[in-house]
């Protein structure tokens, strides 16, 4: 076994066996490089990654290649989700190289840590010819290798650099279309989503459009989220037996996935889902919610309430296998039934994958048009669905499982409590607000010291000083932050507010840079790798730092702290001349943008009903709203403000209307 045996990351412990000599990132195997002069093999990945897994058993278990591999380098292994910021520096040195990027990634660097050559997978002989390759270049023109080097790493500091905008315009209405307008020539409004294939189901895109097209009245942008949203939850990336989503689809149908499940995609649908049911009221996002934590529940939590990060796209070494069926394989489970099921989720014998007469399960038909055409009611065919999907669960859970990544990562788990949030506020299900309390307060026992520092994995054997040395990044903070404050709004316990507030104080601390007047994604007491980088661009997870301006912004107004938003307005000011370019990358910035322009209704209810009151607000449809309140409360705006009596009273721009005691008065405030 090589150095990564002792690993507690289970990508790292997938390369244990190989005869590479692997190691860790860490003291040890930069100290090693440096002493022996060889470049370093930096390969990066993660343990539900199939590519990651096809070049490890083409090359990595592989004797000839790990010869080469461990006379010439000393190689190196990083999970991408323990270790995002190495990740980082070097996915921006691949795509400075390439134009493109993915995983597994690989860089060649020299003893230093700076890179000089990159890239994703390779198949065996490139592998070999390339390391064979940069391996005489390193011996016989290190100088050469040594400029390029210095030019690769002044372009990744500059990657995604920003400086500080001093010019402060107004935000208008006019900002927001000029985002939009570009963007929806990209729209797909035959299938939904952006462009063609592959397709991202990238929730906090269609989470700015509805809240877009709501506050704006854009009809084109309501269209496309409606759309997206019912092909998605119809198509083959939603697993229709078992509940969530993978983490793409390979084609430009939503029809077949890539295999893995990702609690960060799963987290961040529930959210959007919930919030789309609220704004459409379309049953089917009810039933997708459920569904999604249910599985989340049943596969991603720990016995403590921690959510793990995502299970294999592979099971027995085949991609989909654990997912897939042949018609044979659904008549043996529903016998007389299977016609039906059939003919829900258009199984063949002839099979609707790539896979001869195998089957990946999808919806074609509204269920109302397909309960006419097989001349059923609609409520009838959907209990028969529903008992036999149940069958085919039980008999697919006697299935060999895809792997698990059992690692607990704060940032994605502070998703995870937010969709949970989410989803109460929609449904109002108790469940779900049972479970989020739950996960809130593993991450308050476990995952975050006295001092407000963060540890970024949950080790379940640490103590107390390993968890003050822990490693923790700016999405970490910025997402439990965000989630901590969406379980004040659907709790009014004041305590959940009080703990993001020491967080953003620590974040200031250590993360914030007062010379561009945006956060660094590692802090400044954190090991110094060759950059520090900033996290500007939202992609499947929202940028660190967008979330970051939007908590300081919800927090400065809760807290009525100014120097949380004029943060968030100069972070704002930076990055508005960048979001017309390319939407998709700064929807997470819109919203911002959008609850500047469209201005934020604090909405405070107060008294011995205010639950019930609560809940009747969530009912209509208000995306730019703050909700605080309860029978007792220390926030400025809740000062003064509570008697025997249970009163709303609307605020906006430091302002409040006189106090009603009906939600329908406070909905008619709002729409005046």
């Amino acid at each position: 076994m090589n150095k990564l045996s002792n690993s507690t990351s289970p990508y790292l412990l997938q390369h244990a066996n190989n005869p590479v000599n692997w190691f860790p990132w860490g003291a040890e195997a930069l100290q090693k490089a440096k002493d022996e002069n060889k470049l370093i093999l930096v390969s990066i990945g993660y343990s539900a990654c199939h590519w990651c897994h096809v070049m490890e058993h083409e090359s990595f278990e592989d004797k000839q290649v790990a010869d080469v591999m461990n006379e010439h380098f000393v190689c190196i292994k990083v999970d991408r989700e323990e270790r995002p910021d190495i990740d980082q520096i070097y996915m921006s040195a691949v795509q400075l190289m390439t134009g493109r990027g993915g995983w597994p990634l690989n860089c060649i660097c020299l003893p230093d840590q700076r890179p000089i050559y990159g890239g994703t997978y390779f198949k065996k002989q490139d592998w070999m010819g390339l390391l064979q390759n940069l391996a005489d270049f390193w011996e016989t023109k290190p100088k050469e290798a040594e400029d390029y080097a210095v030019k690769l790493t002044e372009g990744i500091v500059q990657y995604e650099n920003i400086s500080f905008v001093t010019e402060q315009h107004e935000n208008t209405k006019a900002d927001l279309v000029a985002i939009v307008q570009p963007w929806k020539q990209y729209f797909d409004f035959n299938e939904g989503g952006l462009g063609s294939a592959p397709k991202f189901p990238m929730p906090n895109n269609w989470q700015f459009l509805m809240r877009y097209a709501h506050i704006m009245k854009d009809e084109a942008a309501q269209v496309i989220v409606g759309l997206t949203l019912d092909k998605m939850a119809k198509g083959g990336i939603y697993d229709h037996v078992g509940g969530g989503f993978a983490r793409y689809s390979v084609d430009g149908h939503w029809h077949v996935p890539h295999f893995e499940k990702m609690l960060y995609d799963n987290a961040q649908l529930v959210s959007l889902y919930s919030e789309a049911y609220t704004c459409m009221g379309d049953e089917q996002y009810r039933k997708v919610v459920a569904e999604t934590i249910t599985f989340v529940e049943r596969e991603l939590t720990s016995p403590e309430f921690g959510f793990y990060s995502a299970l294999d796209a592979d099971s027995e070494g085949v991609e989909g296998k654990f997912y897939t069926f042949d018609l044979e394989d659904v008549e043996s489970i529903l016998g007389d039934d299977a016609a039906l099921f059939g003919i829900y989720y258009n199984v063949t014998s002839e099979g609707n994958w790539e896979e001869e007469h195998t089957n990946i399960f999808f919806r074609s038909d509204d269920d109302a048009v397909l309960a006419q055409k097989l001349g059923l009611p609609v409520e009838r065919m959907l209990e028969k669905i529903a008992e036999l999907k149940q069958k085919v669960l039980t008999a697919r859970s006697k299935r060999i499982r895809p792997g698990l990544d059992y690692k607990v990562l704060a940032s994605w788990n502070g998703l995870m409590l937010k969709g949970l949030c989410d989803a109460y506020r929609a449904f109002d299900e108790p469940a779900y607000l049972e479970l989020a309390l739950k996960n809130a307060a593993f991450i308050q026992d476990n995952l975050i010291t006295l001092s407000g520092k963060i540890t970024r994995v949950y080790d379940s054997s640490d103590s107390a000083g390993k968890l003050d040395e822990a490693v923790a990044f700016l999405d970490d903070y910025a997402m439990i932050i965000e989630a901590f404050t969406a379980l004040y709004e659907v709790t009014f316990d004041e305590q959940w507010l009080q703990l993001a507030k020491k967080l953003i104080t620590y974040t200031i601390s250590y993360f914030y840079d007062e010379s561009t007047g945006m956060f660094y994604y590692t802090p400044n007491n954190g090991e110094q790798l060759i950059a520090r980088k900033l996290e500007i661009m939202d992609n499947v997870i929202p940028s660190s730092n967008s979330v970051m301006a939007r908590n300081l912004y919800k927090l400065g107004l809760l807290f009525d702290d100014e120097q949380y938003l004029n943060i968030s307005a100069q972070m704002m000011r930076n990055i508005k001349k960048l979001m017309a370019k390319y939407g998709s990358a700064y929807s997470n910035w819109a919203m911002l943008l959008l609850d500047n322009v469209a201005g934020v209704y604090e909405i405070a209810i107060t008294g011995a009903n205010a639950e019930a009151r609560r809940k009747e607000t969530e009912k209509k449809y208000i995306p730019n709203k703050i909700i605080l309140g309860g029978t007792k409360g220390s926030l400025p705006l809740l000062a003064d403000k509570f008697s025997d009596e249970t009163r709303i009273f609307v605020c906006k721009d430091k302002t409040c209307r006189l106090p009603v005691t009906e939600t329908t008065e406070a909905f008619k405030q709002i729409e005046a």
